[in-house]
């Protein structure tokens, strides 16, 4: 990437005074162009190719750790890195492209693309924040009185009611309180608190669980192919093998039993242990909903095999199809009759999706059940290692799973606030949904559940060519050319894998309503256009 840039520099820099086209017209670069258009800021060039060869220092790239070598996170990857240095020269030289602003579409951030905070969320946070608001009289007619009672209630349960102070390791125990009274609730079966474990975002709660599983590359976890890449790095980090199983895009990304035995086996003649096996439902990047019986086979499959399940449910508020629903796994484990010593099972959930959105409080949590107390005292050690999760993320999952009630005066608006985000969120995926499909050798599975879609993109073999004389891989030299065309950032289906000799992207749903005409327009002018540029 930086030698490509290099040497495409001297060549390209004078564009940058060319007049800007109306941006209704695509402009598409050379065949070659498959790195960003040139910038007038030197030091563009310079953060790209700054080189440290010489240097004298303890720490090389040869001396760290291997493991880090073999991560790789996409979706805040190179195309991101390119649109970055986009958007800040975007600001000082406007004419020299073909579009205003850059649009995000690689990532599920909701309130970067200016999706609302929930307001009775906020409004306790920032009571629990700032105690002093609560003892003046002009807070009783700025706040719901219902969201001044729970942060009352909330700050009862901290010691010293001082949210810039440490908590238990596990999290502030009434608060576990709330979120296990939360999982009964939806359920319909026990949850106990002491088997909560907050964390910062469910990221963290993933990474622990890959601590206590993988000892060495001989240990391996079942994860789905496309898988969101949080499961590769964490796993390459923590010095272990990824055991993929291939999710069914022509059934609808359907989850088949018989993939998991193959590659199980598989992986069992190579010397491998199969520890866990990774579910993402609703899925990340793929959309779909599993059905109550595909989980239930699921669950047998786990108990079968000895094998942890770690469910990945981040995204249990985004189902858009009315004959789907979300389930938890140990709901469908519990009602089947498997109990804490039959299954192993965690369920990690967070606040950054759903309708709330809260990525930058980084709050979320892990139930972790059927684990034997020797192995939970483990799990603690490691928890207590980060000291806690931060409060205010703390104090966010646990309004997640105990918003207002009928009845309180911040209910009404709570329901309108959420059920307008989520069916906006289902118009904004069908309308992308349909408008993909529209494309010439672009086909897209129904849009079902997450914020995003996953279409499988047939390239033509000169572009695929091209790609390859460009050294990248044909999905991400789509996306590059994309990108410089349009402004929009998509995510190459690459950088969650794939079925090898198929090629996809990702698009989250995120941006808001009134953007997803001129994103529609924008992809479709630019597809023609390559199409019609590379046609075989």
């Amino acid at each position: 990437m930086r030698r490509f840039v290099i040497g495409q520099a001297k060549n390209l820099i004078d564009q940058t005074r060319r007049p800007r086209p109306h941006h209704n017209n695509i402009r598409l670069l050379s065949p070659l162009a498959s790195d960003p258009i040139p910038v007038s800021s030197s030091r563009f060039f310079s953060d790209m190719t700054g080189s440290d060869s010489s240097s004298s220092l303890p720490v090389t790239i040869d001396s760290i750790n291997p493991n880090v070598l073999k991560c790789e996170y996409a979706v805040r990857g190179e195309i991101v890195n390119i649109a970055q240095k986009l958007q800040d020269d975007l600001k000082i030289n406007k004419d020299a492209y073909p579009f205003d602003e850059i649009i995000y579409c690689n990532i599920g951030n909701p309130q970067s693309l200016s999706q609302q905070p929930i307001t009775f969320f906020r409004e306790v946070l920032a009571l629990c924040s700032h105690t002093a608001l609560l003892d003046r009289d002009e807070t009783h007619a700025l706040f719901s009185a219902d969201s001044i009672a729970r942060a009352w209630k909330i700050l009862d349960q901290i010691p010293g009611k001082a949210t810039g102070a440490y908590s238990h390791s596990q999290g502030i125990k009434g608060l576990r309180d709330a979120i296990a009274a939360g999982i009964e609730a939806r359920d319909g079966f026990p949850a106990d608190p002491n088997d909560i474990f907050m964390t910062d975002g469910a990221s963290p709660g993933v990474h622990m669980m890959m601590q206590l599983l993988i000892s060495s590359e001989k240990d391996g976890i079942l994860c789905p192919i496309p898988q969101y890449p949080l499961y590769s790095a964490s796993i390459a980090l923590h010095g272990g093998s990824l055991v993929p199983y291939y999710l069914d895009e022509a059934s609808g990304w359907g989850l088949e039993i018989s993939e998991l035995k193959k590659q199980l086996e598989d992986a069992k003649s190579k010397g491998i242990t199969v520890r866990a096996l990774a579910v993402i439902n609703p899925g990340n990047p793929t959309g779909q909903v599993l059905s109550e019986e595909n989980q239930r086979d699921i669950v047998d499959f786990c108990k079968k095999e000895g094998l942890v399940l770690l469910a990945d449910e981040v995204y249990q508020e985004n189902v858009y199809v009315p004959d789907k629903k979300f389930h938890s796994f140990k709901k469908v484990a519990r009602s089947m009759g498997y109990g804490e010593k039959d299954i192993s099972l965690v369920s990690f959930q967070s606040i950054s999706k759903g309708y709330y959105g809260e990525c930058g409080k980084r709050g979320g949590y892990m139930e972790v059940t059927g684990f034997t107390s020797d192995v939970r005292e483990q799990i603690y050690k490691v928890a207590s290692v980060n000291l806690c999760s931060n409060i205010s993320g703390q104090i966010l999952a646990s309004l997640v799973m105990s918003p207002p009630k009928p009845g309180d005066e911040s209910y009404e608006s709570y329901i309108a606030e959420k059920e307008g985000i989520l069916s906006s969120m289902a118009r904004r995926a069908k309308t992308l949904e349909e408008a993909l499909n529209k494309l010439e050798g672009i086909t897209c599975n129904r849009a079902e559940g997450a914020m995003y879609l996953f279409p499988c993109i047939n390239l033509p073999q000169k572009a695929i060519a091209a790609a390859e004389a460009a050294k990248t891989a044909p999905d991400t030299f789509y996306c590059k050319r994309l990108l410089n065309a349009t402004g929009i950032v998509l995510v190459p289906g690459s950088g969650f894998r794939q079925v090898p000799g198929t090629w996809h992207f990702r698009c989250t749903i995120l941006p808001q309503e009134d953007k997803i005409p001129a994103i529609v327009n924008r992809l479709t002018e630019f597809h023609k256009s390559f199409m019609d540029e590379f046609r075989d």
